[in-house]
């Protein structure tokens, strides 16, 4: 056998090296990512509004720029006003778009208070009944009067007997944050489903939500079972706090949801924070072993104006505002890990 000294050895590997260069011919990350997407059967949406989704108009845009909890009140009109076959065009439409993506299951919150009735169900219904065999959808009830209000419990009572996921909003509670995720809690435990829960969505310091729903999961003993949606505020904390966090998530195994384009158009304050940008920071989340999914939130409505549904421009956003170019992982974001958190099982 013949040995190579070291000076041959060094030469070969030299000649390896610069013909593998040769050989090297540029990537398309975009191509890359999506078919390793759709080997694992698809991008999974995890978090919709689909019953709003195409009502921006003429008359509601000069609104778009208004507060988040303003917005929460001048959607009633549409939802007054919206009959049982408009909402399920919308949500028929914005269906269809997602089928052409590729995308295999779907969460989408649907409205189902005083205002909305329970038009949003009966076209619900028909949604799953039309493309139940063709895309996985969970419907989740969207509280946007509260929980703690007696017609408000009301209408939460009968949205959780429906649902497949029970939503909670604990910001429409204010005051009473810890009684909304009793009473969300309490009924998801009761009816063996998980709990959707919007959380941290105004890039604050002073919200803590992401901590109390972790505390509060622990408590009802819902470990698995509880995803909290959003959690913009995360990143306005300081280093220290956020790793207690992730520990304390991770006791609780509390996954997560980003829509990276609802939030990272945040609006500029004058608040010294971490430096961070206004989105979920997926690039902490996931080295720490916590679970987050993918969604697209609103489409083309007041809160969204301009969002189209397309889940390569979330990824995109994702990665970029996060820095984080991690191919597996971001894979998984759109794919096993939303399955995960939809509570589906392949």
């Amino acid at each position: 056998m013949t040995t190579l000294t070291a000076t041959q050895n060094s030469a070969r590997v030299q000649t390896t090296q610069s013909m593998q260069k040769d050989s090297l011919e540029p990537w398309n990350l975009r191509d890359i990512v999506t078919q390793k997407i759709m080997d694992k059967g698809g991008w999974v949406n995890t978090h919709n509004h689909l019953d709003r989704a195409y009502t921006l108009n003429v008359e509601t845009f000069p609104y778009t720029n208004a507060y988040l909890k303003d917005k929460w009140y001048i959607v009633d009109k549409m939802k007054s006003e919206s009959t049982v076959d408009q909402i399920y065009a919308r949500m028929a439409k914005a269906t269809e778009y997602f089928l052409e993506q590729g995308v295999q299951a779907l969460g989408t919150f649907i409205d189902i208070d005083s205002i909305m009735e329970d038009k949003s169900i009966k076209a619900a219904i028909r949604l799953r009944d039309n493309y139940g065999k063709e895309i996985d959808i969970k419907f989740v009830n969207q509280v946007l009067k509260g929980v703690i209000d007696p017609q408000s419990r009301q209408w939460f009572d009968l949205g959780a007997q429906f649902v497949d996921i029970i939503g909670g909003l604990p910001a429409k509670d204010d005051g009473h944050e810890e009684e909304h995720l009793d009473i969300l809690l309490t009924t998801a435990k009761s009816m063996g489903k998980m709990a959707h829960v919007h959380i941290d969505q105004f890039n604050s310091p002073d919200e803590k939500e992401t901590e109390l729903l972790a505390r509060k999961t622990i408590e009802h003993g819902m470990q698995g079972r509880v995803v909290g949606v959003h959690g913009i505020s995360i990143g306005a904390h300081p280093l220290a706090y956020r790793k207690e966090l992730y520990s304390l998530m991770r006791e609780a195994d509390l996954m997560m949801i980003a829509c990276p384009t609802a939030w990272i158009d945040h609006d500029r304050t004058e608040r010294l924070v971490p430096s961070h940008n206004s989105v979920t920071p997926i690039d902490e989340l996931l080295p720490e072993g916590i679970t987050v999914g993918l969604g697209v939130d609103n489409i083309s409505d007041v809160y969204k104006p301009y969002s189209d549904g397309n889940m390569w421009t979330e990824l995109r956003v994702a990665l970029e505002s996060c820095h984080f170019y991690d191919i597996d992982q971001l894979v998984n974001l759109a794919t096993t890990n939303g399955l995960r958190v939809l509570g589906i099982e392949k």
